[in-house]
C-alpha cells in the first residue's frame, strides 16, 4: 500500500530565492540552481513570525514584476504533500504569501537528474500588496537599520539577509543582485558600527546545513562562515593526443 501511495504522489518543484536557499526545512529528493525571469528580488515584506515581532517587524524578500528582471535562487523536487503543507503553514499562514507557477531555467544541465537543461514550472511562494505584512519600497538605509534591529522567533533577522548572501557568493558566484548587496553591505557596516559580533547574529535556532546542488546525490555538510570553492571529486584520466 505504501509503495502504491509513493507512486501516484504529486511530485513538485518548489523555487526558493530567500531562506529556502539556506534552510529548506523539508525533505527534498534534488536541489538544483537556477533562475526565473521577469522578477526582482526585494526585501519589501514585512516579517512578525520568524524574524520580527508585531513592534518590530522584520523584512525578507519577495518577488517584485519586472520585464528584464532576473532571480536566482534554487528549486527543490518534492513528493506528496508533507512537503507543500509544510510551506503552506510557514509560508502562507505565518508568512503572507501566495503561490504561483512560474517557468523555471536551471543552471546545469544533469543526466543523472533528469534535467536537461529546458525551463519547467516551479511553485513559487510571492507576497503582494494585499496582505497584511506588506511594506513595500522604502529607502534601502530604513531597510537595513530596521533588519538590523529585529529579532524573532526564528533567530535575528541579520542572519535572514546574510546567509542568503552567503548562498549567492558561495554557490552563484557571477550571478549579479545589486539590491541584495547593497543591503547586506549597509547592515554590515550598522554592525560593525555597533560594535556588535555579526557571527552572533548568526545564530538561530535551527543550524543549517550546506546543501550540495546540481547532483544527483543529497550530500550536505555544515556551515562555515568563509567563502568556499567546492569542486566535486572526480577522477582523472592522461590522454595520449
Amino acid at each position: 500500500m505504501q509503495a502504491r501511495d509513493a507512486a501516484t504522489a504529486p511530485t513538485v518543484w518548489v523555487f526558493g530565492y530567500g531562506s529556502l536557499c539556506w534552510y529548506p526545512g523539508f525533505e527534498y529528493s534534488d536541489c538544483i540552481t537556477g533562475y526565473i525571469r521577469g522578477y526582482v528580488r526585494r526585501f519589501w515584506q514585512g516579517n512578525v513570525t520568524h524574524r520580527g515581532t508585531k513592534e518590530k517587524p522584520g523584512r525578507v524578500a519577495t518577488l517584485i514584476e519586472d520585464k528584464e528582471g532576473i532571480t536566482w535562487g534554487c528549486a527543490f523536487r518534492v513528493t506528496g504533500n508533507h512537503a507543500l503543507d509544510y510551506l503552506q503553514q510557514r509560508e502562507c499562514s505565518l508568512g503572507g504569501y501566495v503561490t504561483e507557477y512560474i517557468k523555471f531555467y536551471p543552471r546545469i544541465a544533469s543526466e543523472q537528474s533528469g534535467i536537461s537543461g529546458e525551463a519547467f514550472p516551479a511553485l513559487v511562494y510571492i507576497a503582494t500588496p494585499k496582505n497584511e505584512h506588506w511594506i513595500g519600497e522604502e529607502p534601502l538605509l530604513a531597510t537595513a537599520r530596521q533588519i538590523v534591529e529585529c529579532r524573532g522567533p526564528s533567530g535575528h533577522n541579520v542572519e535572514y539577509l546574510v546567509r542568503l548572501a552567503m548562498f549567492m557568493r558561495d554557490e552563484l558566484p557571477g550571478a549579479c543582485d545589486e539590491h541584495l548587496f547593497e543591503l547586506e553591505g549597509l547592515v554590515r557596516r550598522f554592525v560593525a558600527e555597533a560594535n556588535v559580533n555579526l557571527e552572533l547574529l548568526l545564530i538561530g535556532t535551527v543550524t543549517p546545513h550546506r546543501i550540495r546542488r546540481d547532483t544527483h546525490e543529497e550530500v550536505r555538510r555544515h556551515v562555515t562562515f568563509e567563502y568556499t570553492s567546492r569542486v566535486p571529486d572526480t577522477k582523472l584520466r592522461c590522454l595520449h593526443i
